[in-house]
């Protein structure tokens, strides 16, 4: 929740630990009768007659994928959990000079067959153009969940050898019922992901009562969770107060689920008596 000119908003608050930053997720805003004003948008009421409308807006669009981007990529590039990857699996051939390519390129398509059959966003790379190494990184940049190598040892021993995209880990496993291992492997990455980022946010977070308090959590680009005494002054003034070269600090929301608020708390802003928790931090 937080109170501007529109008359309610309630927002999902996302937060990216590398940079200290919240982020506004999912916003649904009461914009009251604002617009219809601006742009005198009116209808006939039941009593025949002319009012202005009432107005929503809600946003959860490009903002979510820019989050995601933020808070599972690395250093190779993309990272995407499984269930919103385009591609979830690359199957790539890794012949060398003396081996049964044609063998190895078969078994490539018949594992993406395999893959899709069983409803998984599948596709081989057989370009010839590049090496194995490159192609190996081309998608590790482009965030595909999982890579499976078939190369002749892989062939010899019904096998094909799996490569997770968020850990490196490498893994061979049987063709014979590739599918669901995949599956079960892309679900195991969806929740470690999940898990990552959880945990990554939680540490994040820090319980301040103090103004000193408040700044050492800033500066340590913590998302900050402070008793506030909720008047607007006082947060014009937090703003005035913390701002620097990065941004100054604002308040991000205010929970549904407040943590209990002890008689007397101060709040940490002006001192004054406290009446909501409310979480702060750069946006």
């Amino acid at each position: 929740m937080s109170h501007n000119s529109t008359l309610y908003t309630t927002s999902v608050e996302a937060f990216i630990p590398d940079t200290g930053r919240g982020i506004q997720g999912a916003t649904s805003h009461c914009l009251g009768q604002n617009f219809a004003k601006m742009f005198e948008i009116n209808f006939e009421n039941e009593k025949g007659e002319k009012s202005m409308v009432w107005q929503n807006s809600w946003g959860y669009s490009i903002r979510t994928i820019g989050v995601m981007v933020m808070v599972h990529g690395d250093d190779k590039g993309l990272v995407l959990p499984p269930k919103v990857a385009s591609v979830q699996v690359v199957v790539i051939p890794v012949p060398d000079k003396d081996a049964d390519t044609q063998g190895i390129f078969d078994a490539c398509t018949e594992t993406v067959d395999a893959l899709r059959k069983a409803g998984i966003r599948a596709k081989s790379d057989v370009n010839d153009n590049y090496s194995p190494g490159w192609k190996y990184s081309h998608w590790e940049l482009k965030g595909v969940p999982l890579r499976i190598e078939i190369g002749p040892k892989d062939l010899e021993n019904n096998q094909v050898r799996i490569v997770r995209r968020d850990s490196g880990v490498k893994k061979d496993i049987s063709r014979t019922n590739v599918a669901e291992q995949v599956r079960e492997k892309l679900d195991e990455i969806q929740q470690s992901l999940f898990d990552a980022a959880k945990q990554k946010r939680d540490a994040s977070i820090e319980i301040v009562r103090t103004w000193d308090e408040f700044t050492e959590a800033l500066g340590q680009k913590k998302m900050i969770l402070a008793p506030w005494c909720d008047e607007e002054e006082v947060e014009e003034d937090v703003k005035r107060r913390t701002k620097d070269e990065i941004g100054a600090a604002k308040s991000l929301c205010t929970p549904f689920d407040q943590p209990e608020l002890p008689e007397g708390t101060k709040c940490f802003a002006s001192g004054k008596p406290a009446k909501i928790w409310t979480y702060w931090g750069r946006s």
